[in-house]
C-alpha cells in the first residue's frame, strides 16, 4: 500500500515542494522515517501515532516506511505532522481522495488530533500557488495568513478528523472570513514636529532618506539623537505590494507576521540592544533564521550607541550594507536573506559623552582615540552622511514654536525619490547611494568649477576615493531636493559637511 502527499518547507524566505511518501508492507513491525530530517521532524512520528490513536484509528501491525523526498533538502519544523498523517490514512485506504496530486498541505498536530499553526506559511502558499496547485490546507490559525495568497483555493482546519471529511467528501469549498487587505494608515507614533531645535540634524535626516544614505548621528547624552531616529519612520515612503509581500513573508518564516493586521503595509524600524549577538543581528543558527538586518529590510535598522556594541558584531554589517542581501552557509545548504536597509546609528563623540566640551570632557586623548577605535574605518566608509547633535539651550527645548511636521517632510521625500526612481528607471538600482563606481561620472558629473573646487577639497581634507564618490553620491541628492539637474558647488559644500567622522574632526587638544 502506497500513497503519496504534497507538502512545502521553508527554505531562506521561500518555500521548496516536498513529497511525503507512505508505504505499508509486511514485514516487521517498525515505524520508519527517512529523508534527511531534522529532530523535531523525526520526532512527529510520535505525534502522529498518538493523534491517530486518539482520533479512533489504530495503525497496523506492518513495516511503516516515510520518505519525505527530495532527499537532498534538510526538512525542518513541525509542518509535516499532517501531510505524514494523511499519507499513512491513504495508504491503509481510510482516505480516498482523487485530487491528492492538487492539493498541499502543511500542520503540526497535537495529540489529540488538534491542528497547530506553523510559521513560514506566507512563503509555502506562494511556492504552491507557482506550482499550480489548486488547493491548500493550512492550520485554522493560520487562515488568514494564507489568504492573503489570491488564485488558490485555502481551506483552514483545526482537528483530523476535519481534514479527513474535506478528502473524502471533496468539501474544497472556501469559507467566508473578514478581509485583511483593507487599506492601513501609516502608523506613526514619533514625528519631527515633536522635536524642537536640531535644525542642522533635521535637514541631515531629510538628506539620508531622500537618497536612502546610511547616517550618523554623533552627540552628547540627552541631546535628542534617539528620537530623532524614532522619527526617521514617519517620513519613510509608502512600500509597494511587492515590497509589502518580501517583507510579509520574512516576518512570517521567523514567527512574527501578526496576521491579522494582514500585509506589512509599513517599512520595518528595528532597534537591536547593544548586546545582541552576532548571530542575531544577521542571522544564523543550527537551522538559519533571518537575523535583525533582514527584519529591517526594507526599512530601518537602527543601532542606538554604536560603540558600545562588539567590534566583531558590527564589523560584520560592512558586506550586507554593500550587498544588500547576508548569504549563510551550514551543511543544510546556503540561505540567501534581504538585507536592504538604511542603517541609522547614533554615539556619543567620546567615553564621557561631553568631548569637544573641555568644560566638562575630561577624557585623555588615548582615551578619545581607544573610544574611537572601537568602530573601524572601512565601516565609517560605508555611512554616507554623518551629522552633529550639540547640546540643546534652555529656550530651544521650552520652545513652544510650530515645528515643521514629518507629513510636510515625508512629501519632499517622495518627490525626490520619485526624480531618483525616473533617472535610473533602466538600471538594476533605484536610489542616489547605490549608484555604481562605474556610473558616477554618469549620474554626478561636475562642470568645470565644481570640478576644481573638489579637487581643492580632496587636498584639504585628504579624501580617498571612496569617501569622494560618496560625497558626490550624496551631492547628488541634494541636488534632487532643490530640484537641480546639475550638481552645483552649493551642495558639494553641504555634502562635504556630512563626510564622515575624519582625524581632523577629531583633533584634541588637551
Amino acid at each position: 500500500m502506497y500513497s503519496i502527499v504534497n507538502t512545502a518547507t521553508v527554505f531562506g524566505i521561500d518555500s521548496k515542494l516536498i513529497s511525503v511518501e507512505a508505504d505499508i508492507s509486511e514485514g516487521m513491525p517498525i515505524f520508519e522515517m527517512v529523508g534527511y530530517l531534522s529532530s523535531e521532524v523525526k520526532e512527529a512520528k510520535e505525534r502522529v501515532r498518538a493523534a491517530l490513536k486518539n482520533e479512533g484509528y489504530t495503525l497496523p501491525v506492518k513495516r511503516i516506511t516515510i520518505n519525505l523526498s527530495p532527499a537532498s533538502i534538510k526538512k525542518t519544523g513541525a509542518g509535516f505532522d499532517l501531510p505524514i498523517a494523511v499519507a499513512i490514512l491513504s495508504a491503509i485506504g481510510i482516505i480516498n481522495c482523487e485530487k491528492m496530486d492538487k492539493i498541499c498541505m502543511l500542520g503540526e498536530i497535537s495529540l489529540d488530533g488538534k491542528i497547530q499553526p506553523v510559521n513560514g506559511v506566507l512563503s509555502m502558499v506562494t511556492a504552491a500557488k507557482k506550482n499550480d496547485f489548486e488547493i491548500v490546507i493550512v492550520p485554522k490559525a493560520n487562515l488568514l495568513e494564507a489568504r492573503l495568497i489570491s488564485g488558490i483555493t485555502t481551506i483552514g482546519v483545526s482537528k483530523l478528523s476535519e481534514v479527513i471529511e474535506i478528502l473524502n467528501e471533496g468539501l474544497f469549498q472556501m469559507e467566508e472570513i473578514p478581509s485583511v487587505n483593507g487599506d492601513f494608515p501609516i502608523e506613526t507614533e514619533y514625528d519631527f514636529e515633536m522635536i524642537n531645535g536640531q535644525q542642522a540634524l533635521r535637514r541631515a535626516c531629510e538628506v539620508a532618506i531622500s537618497g536612502m544614505h546610511n547616517i550618523l548621528m554623533v552627540g552628547p547624552p540627552g541631546a535628542g539623537k534617539s528620537m530623532m531616529a524614532k522619527c526617521i519612520p514617519s517620513i519613510l515612503p509608502a512600500m509597494d505590494i511587492e515590497e509589502q509581500m518580501e517583507i510579509s513573508k520574512i516576518y512570517s518564516v521567523s514567527g512574527k507576521f501578526d496576521e491579522r493586521k494582514g500585509l506589512i503595509k509599513n517599512r520595518p524600524f528595528r532597534s537591536p540592544h547593544h548586546t545582541i549577538s552576532a548571530q542575531g543581528l544577521v542571522g544564523g543558527g543550527q537551522y538559519p533564521k533571518p537575523g535583525e538586518i533582514s527584519l529591517a529590510n526594507k526599512g530601518i535598522l537602527f543601532l542606538d550607541e554604536l560603540t558600545e556594541f562588539a567590534k566583531s558584531t558590527i564589523e560584520i554589517l560592512r558586506q550586507p550594507m554593500e550587498d544588500k542581501e547576508v548569504t549563510i552557509s551550514r551543511t543544510a545548504g546556503s540561505f540567501t536573506y534581504p538585507a536592504d536597509f538604511v542603517l541609522v546609528a547614533a554615539m556619543n563623540p567620546c567615553s564621557c559623552g561631553y568631548y569637544p566640551d573641555l568644560n566638562k570632557c575630561h577624557c585623555s586623548r588615548l582615551s578619545i582615540q581607544r573610544y574611537m577605535s572601537k568602530i573601524s574605518q572601512p565601516l565609517l566608509d560605508r555611512i554616507d552622511i554623518c551629522a552633529e547633535a550639540p547640546t540643546l539651550n534652555f529656550s530651544q527645548i521650552t520652545s513652544r514654536g510650530k515645528n515643521e511636521s514629518s507629513k510636510d517632510i515625508r512629501e519632499r521625500v517622495m518627490r525626490c525619490q520619485q526624480i531618483q526612481q525616473e533617472r535610473y528607471k533602466d538600471y538594476s538600482f533605484k536610489f542616489n547611494s547605490q549608484i555604481p563606481n562605474s556610473l558616477i561620472n554618469k549620474f554626478c558629473n561636475l562642470g568645470h568649477e565644481e570640478a576644481e573646487f573638489m579637487e581643492e577639497m580632496y587636498e584639504k581634507y585628504a579624501l580617498t576615493a571612496r569617501t569622494y564618490h560618496k560625497v558626490l553620491r550624496v551631492a547628488r541628492t541634494i541636488a534632487d531636493m532643490d530640484g537641480d539637474d546639475d550638481i552645483r558647488i552649493a551642495h558639494l559644500r553641504e555634502s562635504l559637511v556630512y563626510r564622515g567622522l575624519d582625524k581632523k574632526f577629531w583633533e584634541v587638544t588637551i
